[in-house]
């Protein structure tokens, strides 16, 4: 073995272990002789992979990536699908031998089964890396397009400090721990838009002020809400100085494009204009519910009709004494992550009745466990009987 290891400063060229024999060998107790490469060695750059073979396609045709920052657990992306990797440790000796003709060391010390062998191995594998399918990992990408949010005039200038706090979508890739298709759905999700090259939320109150001016605007030229004109809006908007991509954003985030005899039209989507005013209505804070009903129904556009249930995962609502209060708590805040997401969960409320916890867990996803798994591991479900809602509590 010293010999073999004092050979592993050679070269390597990629080939020479004779790997075909080894892969052409018969069932039922067939052996090959083996011997070492004269460049076996501890070669770190070689790293053992287990996939399932639905991963050979993007794995072969090098559609994978590796992501992570240095002070992060690295995680193998698909084109749609992020893979945690652990390092697996075997007791087995398991050699890895390269393709080509085998390539013996040069000094056999009157070995005849090395001079005969088939097979020469380049290197004593201690394990493997295991793939095991996770969720992307999102909420990174919350808090930075956070740093800078889109707000209407605004100057961006050319230095390199006025574009801090600003990503690109390369830069996103190299941060976010996610695979491509998972990367934009989180971006879809945020509501967030390509402006100038860079990916960013838009302001809350710049937000506001283009869902009144279209609102606005749909009063003033007589549009119903459900088939507002695009090309009307937009060359209306854009005279009043709103960029076109910035008016088309909140068109599509509170809207619906729908094709009608060759004209494109956007159809408002009653629940989430009405959720959008809710949301200003409580920006104030906590309010006794019949005076935010009151508020809220009279801000809305006319012809929408608003209901409470429109708001579930947005609001809670606590009975204190003879009054019911509401306040914002809105489930896009949360973590995404089921541990750090219960324990937010329960830093709010002790206590959860399952119509209002439900609300605020479908949306989370790990590849594998069921919404009903994830109870079981993060609360205590207690119900006095059959007919009482049931309770759940931290475990």
């Amino acid at each position: 073995m010293e010999d073999a290891e004092t050979q592993a400063v050679i070269e390597w060229d990629g080939g020479g272990g004779g790997a075909d024999a080894v892969l052409g060998l018969a069932a039922g107790g067939a052996s090959v002789s083996l011997c070492y490469h004269q460049a076996f060695g501890p070669h770190d750059d070689l790293v053992l992979l287990e996939a399932a073979d639905d991963l050979l396609p993007d794995l072969l045709q090098g559609r994978v990536t590796v992501r992570g920052r240095p002070d992060e657990e690295a995680v193998l992306c698909t084109p749609s699908a992020t893979y945690s990797m652990k390092f697996v440790g075997t007791s087995n000796s398991v050699f890895l031998i390269p393709p080509g003709e085998p390539s013996a060391p040069d000094n056999t010390n009157g070995d005849a089964n090395a001079a005969d062998a088939v097979a020469a191995a380049i290197k004593l594998a201690p394990g493997n890396i295991e793939l095991v399918r996770t969720a992307p990992r999102l909420d990174k990408l919350r808090s930075l397009l956070r740093e800078r949010p889109y707000i209407l005039d605004e100057d961006l200038g050319d230095g390199f400090q006025h574009k801090k706090g600003l990503y690109t979508w390369q830069g996103l890739c190299k941060l976010i721990q996610a695979s491509d298709g998972e990367l934009l759905d989180g971006l879809n999700t945020l509501s967030a838009v390509e402006i100038d090259g860079f990916w960013r939320t838009v302001d809350a109150n710049s937000v506001n002020t283009i869902l009144d001016m279209i609102l606005h605007n749909s009063v003033l030229h007589d549009w119903p809400l459900n088939a507002v004109p695009e090309n009307d809006v937009l060359s209306v908007m854009e005279s009043d100085g709103f960029a076109h991509k910035i008016v088309t954003h909140c068109l599509n985030r509170f809207g619906t494009k729908v094709e009608q005899e060759a004209r494109s039209f956007w159809s408002l989507d009653e629940k989430r204009v009405c959720l959008q005013f809710a949301r200003r209505v409580l920006g104030a804070g906590k309010m006794k519910l019949a005076n935010f009903m009151d508020k809220w129904e009279r801000s809305v556009p006319s012809g929408m009709h608003v209901d409470l249930q429109m708001l579930e995962g947005e609001v809670l609502c606590d009975k204190l004494g003879a009054e019911t209060w509401v306040h914002a708590f809105s489930v896009t805040n949360l973590p995404l992550t089921p541990a750090e997401r219960f324990a937010a969960l329960f830093r709010e409320r002790l206590k959860w009745e399952w119509k209002d916890l439900q609300p605020y867990i479908r949306d989370l996803r790990v590849p594998g466990v069921s919404s009903e798994g994830l109870l079981i591991k993060y609360t205590r479900r207690t119900q006095p009987s059959s007919e009482a809602e049931p309770i759940f509590t931290a475990r």
